[in-house]
C-alpha cells in the first residue's frame, strides 16, 4: 500500500515574492521548546516550560539551555515569562486554590523548591535541605508539598532521619569475604595507617575512597551515564509545610528508593513506586510495586499492586479517588507497560483489570468530561464520564489519546502526523505542546475531544521564515508479512509536489539520498518526532533527499513488532530499512551513485552493519554505536538488553554463537565503505571500547576510516549535550558526505 502526500516548501503566509531561507546549522539554537503543560484547578489558565538555547556571555561561542515557567490566560498570543535569569525554573506545580505555583530552581549546585504568589509578590525558596528537592506536588488542601531527594549511599550511612540505626543495608552489599554489611561504618577511632595493622589499613584504603584515589566496585550496575558508580543513590520522599522557615521530614527511610510520590484526595497517604523485595540487591531486583504511605509516619506501606516477575510503575489516581491508572510489564524479556486500572476505597486495591491497547502508554491524566446522553422524553441530559488521557508512540506520530473508565473505549485524538510531548486537560479543553513538520514546538488549546485547536504562543515563529522539506509516508511489507512505514524528504530545493509518473527514471537525477536510521532498537521516528526536525531540515536544506523508515523492533507499532528482531539485529532490520532506501532511490531526482548512510546508538550498529553487508553507500556515519555484542555486555550500562534479546549470556555458547552471528565486528573486514564514526568520550551507555575496536580493525585492514571523539559527552549528546558539539556533529555529517557525493567530490553525474 502507497499512501501518497505532498512534500513542499512550506510557505505559513509568507509572500512567495520573499525568498525563503534554508535551515542553517545554528537554527539549532533557535529552537524553543514547550514543556511541563499544567492547568490551573479551574481550567483557565496553564503554566508551561520553555526551554531555549542562550549564548553564553563568557565563553565566545558557548551556549547554555535555559528553562523558565511561562502563564497563560490560554488566548492566542498572551503568554508571559513568570520566571527570569540564569538560574532558571522548571517543574511548576499548581496550588489547590490556584493561587500560587511550586517550582524548582537549581541554587549552589542543588535542585531547591520556590513558591510563587500568582497574585504579586516575589517568589520564595520553601526548601533548603542538604539533599536537594524535586518534583512538587501540593497536598490536597494546599497546606503542604510532597518532594523527592536524592541520597548517596555514604550520606544514608550517617544520616540519622534516614538511618536512624546508621546501619548498613538489610540486604547484601555483596563484599567478598565479609558475611554482614558490619564493614559498612568502621570504627572512627581507627587512624589511617598504611604501615600499621588490619584495622589501620583498612581505614587507610577508605580514605584513599573518600579521598577519591579509588574506587572500589561491589555492585552489578556500576556504569552511570558519564562515569562509574561505585555508590548507589537512593530517591527518598519528604513533606514539608508551606512557609518559610519549614523544616521538611521524611516520609520514606533507609537503603532503597521511592519515585513518583502522589497524594490520594483524602490527604492522609501518598503513593510511590519501589522495589518489591526488599532484601534484594537493588541492582538485582527487577520488579517494582505501588505502595501507599501514610505522611504522619505512624504505620508502614500498605502495597497496593505487586506480583513476582512483574513491574508496577507510573501511577495516578483519579481526582475522587476511586480509580487508579498504571503501567504493567514482566521484568525480563522485550517487553512494553500494560495499561491496568484498579478500584480503590480505605483499604486498599478492590479490583484490577488490564486494558487491550498495543502501544506504550505514559503522561497519564484523569478528567471528568460531561458528555450527551440520550433524551429522556422530551428533554435531553448530559452524563458526566470520568475519562483518562494519555499519549504513546504510534505509526511515526506521537498521538492524544482518552481512555473511557466505564466502556474501557479508547479513542485516539490526534493525528499520526503530530507529536504531543507535554499535555493536561480538565472538563471543557486539552492544552498541549505539539510537535509537526511546520513548527517544532508551540502551544495549543482544544476542546475536550481536542478538536478545534487554537495556536497560543508563537514561540517558533521563525521557521515561518524558512523552507521546510515535508516527508511522504509510504508503507512496505517486509518478509516477515509486516507493515513497514517509511518517509522520504525531498531536498528543499525542489519546490514542486512529488512526480507520480516513473516513466522516465533516468531523468534529473542530481541529488544525493541519504538513509537516516533511528536507535533504540524501540525508538521511533515520524513527522511528530522532535529531536531529528532539525537535522531531517538541515540535511534537506543542503540538496540531500532523506528517507527514514521504523524497521522491525520499533517501537509504536505493537509488542508483536518491537519483539521481531529478537536475536535478529542485523539481517531482519538491514531489509527493512534498505527496502525503504531501494524505493526512494527510485525517485526521478535521486542521484543512486551518491547515497549515504548514518544512524547513531543502535543505528549506529545499524549501520556498521550494513556497510559490511552492502556495498550501495558511497560513505557511511556510525555514531555512538555498538559493534561488539560480548563487549557490550561488558562496557555499557545498558548491558541487560544482550541476554532480553539474544536469550543468555557470552559464556553460554548458544548465546555466544548469536551473539557472534548479530555483531558487526564479526564482519568487519568486509567493510570498504569509507567509514566516520563518533563517540563520546563519557558515553557509558553504549561505551567508547566499541568504536576503538571498530576504528582500530579498520586502520589495520588499510580501510578508509576517520574517529572522532567529543571531549565530556555522554550518550545523550545529539539531544541534550552540549550545543557546540550538537552543532558540530551535525557539520560533521555533512562535511564528511560532502568528501564523497558533493558536487566537488568527482562523482560522475
Amino acid at each position: 500500500m502507497r499512501l501518497t502526500a505532498l512534500c513542499l516548501l512550506f510557505s505559513s503566509g509568507i509572500s512567495l515574492a520573499q525568498p525563503l531561507q534554508k535551515i542553517v546549522a545554528t537554527d539549532l539554537t533557535r529552537i524553543k521548546q514547550v514543556g511541563a503543560v499544567t492547568l490551573s484547578p479551574d481550567g483557565q489558565r496553564a503554566a508551561y516550560t520553555l526551554t531555549t538555547i542562550e549564548a553564553n556571555p563568557d565563553q565566545p561561542n558557548e551556549y547554555e539551555y535555559r528553562s523558565h515557567i511561562y502563564l497563560t490566560n490560554l488566548k492566542p498570543g498572551d503568554s508571559r515569562a513568570l520566571t527570569r535569569g540564569p538560574e532558571g525554573a522548571r517543574q511548576p506545580a499548581w496550588s489547590p486554590d490556584g493561587q500560587r505555583l511550586a517550582f524548582t530552581r537549581t541554587i549552589k549546585g542543588k535542585s531547591q523548591i520556590f513558591v510563587m504568589p500568582l497574585d504579586g509578590g516575589e517568589a520564595y525558596q520553601l526548601t533548603t535541605g542538604k539533599y536537594g528537592a524535586g518534583n512538587p506536588a501540593w497536598s490536597p488542601d494546599g497546606k503542604q508539598i510532597l518532594f523527592e531527594s536524592t541520597v548517596s549511599f555514604a550520606e544514608m550511612v550517617n544520616d540519622s532521619l534516614l538511618n536512624p540505626a546508621r546501619k548498613g543495608p538489610a540486604w547484601s552489599l555483596e563484599k567478598p569475604g565479609f558475611s554482614n554489611n558490619d564493614f559498612v561504618r568502621p570504627d572512627k577511632t581507627t587512624k589511617p595507617n598504611p604501615d600499621g595493622s588490619l584495622a589501620e589499613i583498612r581505614a587507610y584504603l577508605q580514605k584513599d575512597v573518600d579521598d577519591k584515589k579509588a574506587k572500589v566496585i561491589t555492585r552489578l550496575n556500576f556504569q552511570g551515564e558519564s562515569t562509574t558508580e561505585p555508590d548507589m543513590n537512593f530517591t527518598h520522599l519528604f513533606v514539608t509545610d508551606v512557609r518559610e522557615g519549614a523544616i521538611a521530614r521524611p516520609l520514606t527511610r533507609g537503603f532503597y528508593s521511592f519515585g513518583s510520590g502522589s497524594w490520594l484526595p483524602n490527604g492522609r497517604a501518598v503513593l510511590a513506586v519501589t522495589k518489591r523485595d526488599t532484601l534484594k540487591h537493588p541492582d538485582r531486583e527487577q520488579a517494582n510495586a505501588i505502595v501507599s504511605l501514610p505522611v504522619d509516619g505512624s504505620a508502614r506501606r500498605t502495597v497496593l499492586l505487586s506480583a513476582e516477575g512483574r513491574s508496577y510503575f507510573s501511577p495516578e489516581i483519579s481526582p475522587d479517588g476511586s480509580r487508579l491508572v498504571f503501567l504493567t510489564s514482566p521484568t525480563e524479556g522485550v517487553t512494553a507497560g500494560q495499561i491496568g486500572l484498579a478500584t480503590l476505597n480505605e483499604t486498599g486495591v478492590t479490583a484490577t483489570e488490564l486494558v487491550t491497547f498495543d502501544r506504550s502508554a505514559g503522561n497519564f491524566a484523569w478528567a471528568t468530561v460531561a458528555a450527551p446522553a440520550l433524551s429522556r422524553g422530551r428533554k435531553a441530559t448530559s452524563v458526566p464520564t470520568l475519562y483518562l488521557y494519555f499519549t504513546a508512540p504510534a505509526n511515526g506520530g506521537f498521538p492524544l489519546y482518552r481512555l473511557n473508565s466505564t466502556s474501557k473505549e479508547i479513542t485516539q485524538l490526534t493525528s499520526f502526523e503530530r507529536g504531543i510531548n507535554s499535555f493536561d486537560a480538565e472538563s471543557n479543553r486539552v492544552v498541549f505542546a505539539q510537535t509537526e513538520v511546520a513548527n517544532p514546538s508551540e502551544l495549543l488549546v482544544a476542546d475536550s475531544d481536542a478538536k478545534n485547536p487554537i495556536a497560543l504562543t508563537t514561540h517558533n515563529d521563525w521557521v515561518k521564515q524558512k523552507a521546510l522539506s515535508a516527508p511522504e509516508k509510504r508503507v512496505y511489507t517486509n518478509s516477515k508479512g509486516q507493515a513497514v512505514d517509511y518517509w522520504i524528504m525531498r531536498p528543499t530545493v525542489l519546490a514542486q509536489p512529488i512526480s507520480t509518473d516513473r516513466s522516465n527514471q533516468s531523468a534529473g537525477r542530481n541529488y544525493p539520498l541519504l538513509l537516516n536510521m533511528h536507535g533504540g532498537p524501540t525508538a521511533m521516528w515520524g513527522p511528530g518526532e522532535l529531536s531529528m526536525w532539525h537535522e531531517f531540515q538541515f540535511m534537506c536544506s543542503q540538496g540531500y533527499g532523506v528517507v527514514y523508515a521504523n524497521p522491525r523492533g520499533s517501537g509504536g507499532y505493537g509488542l508483536a513488532f518491537q519483539q521481531a528482531n529478537t536475536k535478529d539485529w542485523g539481517t531482519g532490520p538491514a531489509e527493512d530499512v534498505l527496502a525503504a532506501a531501494t524505493d526512494a532511490a527510485r525517485e526521478a531526482w535521486v542521484d543512486t551513485s551518491r547515497q549515504v548512510i548514518t544512524g547513531g546508538s543502535y543505528a549506529g550498529y545499524l549501520t556498521a552493519w550494513i556497510v559490511a553487508h552492502d556495498t550501495r553507500f558511497k560513505a557511511a556515519f556510525a555514531q555512538r554505536g555498538v559493534y561488539d555484542l560480548t563487549t557490550f555486555m561488558g562496557e555499557g550500562n545498558a548491558w541487560r538488553l544482550v541476554p532480553n534479546y539474544f536469550g543468555g549470556y557470552p559464556w553460554q555458547p548458544e548465546a555466544q554463537k548469536v551473539l557472534d552471528a548479530n555483531s558487526p565486528y564479526t564482519f568487519v573486514q568486509n567493510i570498504r565503505t569509507p567509514l566516520l564514526i563518533k563517540h563520546g568520550e563519557n558515553d557509558l551507555r553504549t561505551g567508547v571500547i566499541q568504536s576503538e575496536m571498530m576504528m582500530k580493525s579498520l586502520k589495520v585492514l588499510g580501510r578508509p576510516v576517520e574517529y572522532v571523539r567529543m571531549p565530556g559527552a555522554t550518550h545523550e549528546l545529539s539531544r541534550t549535550g552540549n550545543v557546540r558539539q550538537r552543532i558540530d556533529r551535525i557539520l560533521r555529517i555533512y562535511e564528511f558526505f560532502e568528501r564523497y557525493v558533493g558536487q566537488s567530490a568527482g562523482i560522475a553525474k
